[in-house]
């Protein structure tokens, strides 16, 4: 079946997530005649992308007139990259908004699993769409009822196999980026040594949350799923430096205003490989505050289980909410987050939340979805190759997807 001619375009890679999906992604524009250009940043960078690049060495401060000149001298139409809130990222869509450049932001599902977020311009905290719920309840009336698609098949370990890989490289290129500093504030080859020890001690992690969560039916419990102290959306869109400021804020809050006989359950994220020992810390600081006995730490155990029987959640703006929200249990956010909307999220003070838990409007929350559905969500994921070959699609799709017939075959095979 033959797809319809696509006006020149040419597209401008930026850092991705760590695999394979940016290049997959890359390949199938090219088959579709657009113009695919990349700039690498770091050796990560490099070994996720095997076809011609150009790798930038310099400094912050040439970058801005790098870039544009870049997009200048090359014809950009479209900039693509993960993540908006990278110090480079920053000045890339800056600089392409002067030139009147289409940009596109990949970034974690704002629902998931299942899907990942594509906006233009910005995500999260720099969205463009509302935080009105009426807005969405009047856009949901014009919406189909919400796609029913099979669930994404995942990895962990393929995950966290593409992330060393990735993260490794980039320590081991510093002398060919002498530049280059990391989003990331821990250094790159204590992460990589983190990894090593998190696959170490995995068996061990998930006897543990075996039995913490072997204790959850004595007593109601609030969840707390902590976030990646190097993820932006802490240090951009909150009002804390990193997760363990954020923990001791919460565990304060829990002390001051929680009910006698309830509990609250900290769970580390899935993907945190640093060395922070967050079970001596959280231990150390309900001890502090006399509440040990009602604080759990869990590094496993299935999220949308704990989930489901929470009485509440608190996060700062972690999309893991959106897990809560759709279960109907009561949720708290403290940064600046998507969902972060009246009759979804609770809008009292922290210190009230624990004993007066607002339950999210289950119909704002339907509207709020199916909007996102239609405008900046697509299907896929990143954790295997099938999740990686239907996102690559579903990624065309809404790049280019009025240009190319809905009735056309795959192009090309996404490898594994």
């Amino acid at each position: 079946m033959k797809f319809q001619p696509i006006p020149r375009r040419n597209f401008l890679f930026l850092q991705g997530p760590p695999g394979e999906f940016f290049w997959r992604l890359a390949e199938q524009l090219c088959l579709l005649e657009c113009g695919v250009f990349r700039i690498n940043l770091n050796g990560g960078d490099r070994v996720d992308w095997p076809g011609p690049a150009t790798d930038y060495r310099g400094t912050r401060k040439r970058w801005t007139l790098f870039i544009d000149g870049y997009m200048r001298d090359h014809a950009i139409t479209d900039l693509v990259l993960f993540g908006d809130c990278r110090p480079l990222h920053i000045a890339a869509r800056r600089m392409a908004q002067l030139r009147q450049v289409n940009v596109h932001v990949f970034e974690e599902g704002y629902i998931r699993p299942n899907w990942l977020t594509l906006e233009p311009r910005g995500v999260n905290g720099n969205s463009s769409l509302p935080r009105d719920p009426a807005w969405y309840l009047e856009a949901a009336r014009r919406l189909p009822p919400l796609p029913d698609r099979p669930p994404i098949t995942a990895s962990f370990k393929r995950r966290a196999r593409d992330a060393f890989r990735y993260y490794s490289r980039v320590a081991l290129s510093t002398p060919f980026y002498p530049f280059y500093r990391s989003h990331r504030q821990s250094a790159l080859l204590v992460e990589g040594l983190g990894w090593l020890w998190k696959f170490a001690h995995e068996s061990s992690e998930a006897a543990q949350a075996k039995r913490v969560m072997e204790l959850l039916p004595e007593a109601p419990y609030f969840l707390f799923p902590l976030q990646l102290s190097n993820d932006y959306q802490i240090r951009e869109h909150s009002p804390f430096e990193d997760m363990a400021e954020a923990v001791d804020y919460v565990l304060y809050s829990f002390a001051r205003g929680a009910p006698e006989g309830v509990r609250l359950l900290i769970k580390e994220h899935p993907l945190d490989a640093s060395f922070t020992n967050w079970r001596r810390h959280i231990n150390a600081r309900a001890r502090r505050l006399g509440i040990a006995d009602r604080v759990l730490h869990i590094a496993g155990g299935d999220l949308a289980g704990l989930t489901n029987g929470a009485r509440g959640m608190v996060t700062v703006n972690s999309t893991s909410a959106t897990l809560a929200l759709a279960a109907g249990v009561p949720t708290i956010a403290l940064g600046k987050a998507i969902y972060n909307i009246a009759r979804l999220t609770s809008r009292c003070k922290l210190d009230e939340f624990w004993a007066h838990p607002t339950a999210p409007d289950p119909d704002v929350f339907d509207a709020f979805r199916r909007v996102l559905y239609d405008c900046c969500l697509i299907y896929g994921g990143l954790a295997s190759a099938s999740a990686t070959e239907t996102l690559v699609q579903s990624a065309i799709e809404r790049l280019v997807g009025d240009q190319v017939s809905h009735w056309a075959p795959r192009l090309i095979p996404v490898y594994g």
